[in-house]
């Protein structure tokens, strides 16, 4: 099988040198852009399979370059980088057309998730899950069956519990959302539950080893509780 060929458009030398090293580690081709008129000229000519931009770019800005691929086309997907709380910067990228944004600071096995999950939808059709059926969701590349009780990744099949389909159900209602560790505790366990937060760390620790690479995309957020990115 081809390797699926990416574009990084990103002027932080160190960022830049830093993606395409893991996605080269995690078997991509990869194409490399300093600024939006370079990204634009690799695009022309490289066809990448997935364009991965940064928002404040010199020449041209992530958003240019974006809309100049959406205007001739609709299929390549993009995902767009962007700094930390630039909520319109976010509304913004995917009103263009973006498939997802990345939130700077990443961590490598987040992005690497996030970029499975981009391909895998493209290659379906653009369908916003790889799940077979309406009852099932997607969390990365992880398909989750409360029916069955059971998390489908490529790789494995695993069991869950009640309390980890609470979880995950709990944490795909809420995507996005900062979910203190009380509030977790009184959706899955109760709100008359008195044991202490070690109980819900062990299970997010738990689940996230059944959703492999994609358990990445539930976030620590020390002190405070969890989010699912």
């Amino acid at each position: 099988m081809t390797a699926h060929r990416i574009l990084i458009a990103e002027d932080d030398t160190h960022i830049r040198e830093g993606i395409v090293v893991l996605l080269q580690s995690e078997g991509y081709d990869t194409l490399a852009a300093r600024d939006g008129e370079e990204a634009l000229g690799l695009y022309e000519t490289r066809r990448p399979d997935l364009v991965v931009l940064d928002i404040m770019m010199p020449k041209k800005s992530g958003f240019d370059v974006c809309k100049a691929i959406r205007a001739k086309d609709q299929k390549t997907p993009v995902i767009m980088l962007t700094a930390k709380g630039e909520e319109i910067d976010k509304v913004l990228g995917l009103e263009l057309g973006a498939d997802d944004y990345i939130t700077k600071p990443f961590g490598i096995r987040e992005f690497a998730a996030r970029v499975a999950a981009v391909l895998r939808r493209n290659a379906l059709g653009g369908r916003t899950s790889s799940c077979a059926t309406q009852e099932t969701f997607e969390i990365g590349t992880a398909c989750i069956d409360p029916q069955r009780y059971e998390v489908r990744t490529a790789k494995t099949t695993d069991a869950l519990s009640d309390k980890e389909m609470k979880l995950l159900l709990h944490f795909h209602q809420h995507r996005g959302e900062v979910l203190t560790r009380e509030a977790l505790l009184n959706a899955v366990w109760g709100i008359n539950y008195f044991g202490n937060t070690r109980t819900l760390d062990q299970h997010v620790a738990q689940l996230r080893k059944k959703l492999g690479t994609s358990g990445a995309l539930i976030h620590t957020l020390h002190g405070i509780g969890y989010r699912l990115a």
